[in-house]
């Protein structure tokens, strides 16, 4: 059977779903997708300890770790070139 027939198969499947069973069949059917979807590695994930901060402060927060980074890095070799 190809794919344009499955999907047909299921939007009729999905036709028959009783009205107080749709929530539970869109979560299923999300969860699906969303799991199936390939993910970016995320360097920064900790387990999800970020995932509810808003985009804006989460960029910041990394551009703020890069740049504190740079700076640490920077000095470092500054000191390590002057121990002559």
């Amino acid at each position: 059977m190809n794919h344009a027939n499955l999907r047909a198969k299921v939007w009729e499947e999905i036709e028959h779903i009783p009205d107080n069973k749709i929530l539970e069949l869109y979560q299923l059917v999300h969860g699906f997708r969303v799991s199936a979807e390939p993910t970016a590695a995320n360097p920064m994930s900790f387990a999800g300890c970020w995932s509810d901060l808003p985009e804006g402060i989460y960029s910041d927060l990394l551009n703020d770790v890069h740049d504190r980074r740079q700076q640490a890095f920077s000095e470092r070799r500054d000191r390590e070139s002057n121990s002559d």
